[in-house]
């Protein structure tokens, strides 16, 4: 079993950044396909960024905004978010799909384990 805990969300003003952090514990997800998700009230789930073999993927509309890594010494993956829009608020996901590589990793039901999320806000 992998757990998933998401860090460092907040309240911003637009135009600002802000930098989430999913600490992974139970395994190392180093070879796991990493993906951020968000949820704003009343909308589906939908796919921001994720990270797997060779390969990063964004939501269009983050590209250029938003960047992921990982951290493997810590076990950590990392969303940094740049001139945050009121259209970024939701609630941000942390997902692991136990796939080296994942041909679909911006659809949720590729991931296995879940965090419990982090609000984000962004005040126009």
């Amino acid at each position: 079993q992998v757990q998933l805990e998401e860090s460092g969300g907040g309240m911003v003003p637009a135009g600002g950044s802000l930098r989430l952090s999913c600490a992974a514990s139970g395994r190392t997800v180093s070879s796991y396909t990493m993906g951020w998700f968000r949820q704003a009230p009343g909308k589906e789930r939908e796919f921001v960024a994720a990270i797997t073999w060779g390969r990063i993927g964004y939501a269009d509309s983050v590209k250029g905004r938003f960047t992921i890594s990982r951290d493997n010494a810590k076990n950590t993956v990392h969303l940094q978010m740049n001139n945050l829009k009121p259209e970024d608020t939701g609630v941000y996901y942390c997902a692991a799909d136990d796939a080296y590589y994942s041909g679909s990793y911006s659809n949720p039901i590729s991931y296995d384990y879940w965090g419990q999320g982090t609000q984000v806000t962004v005040s126009s």
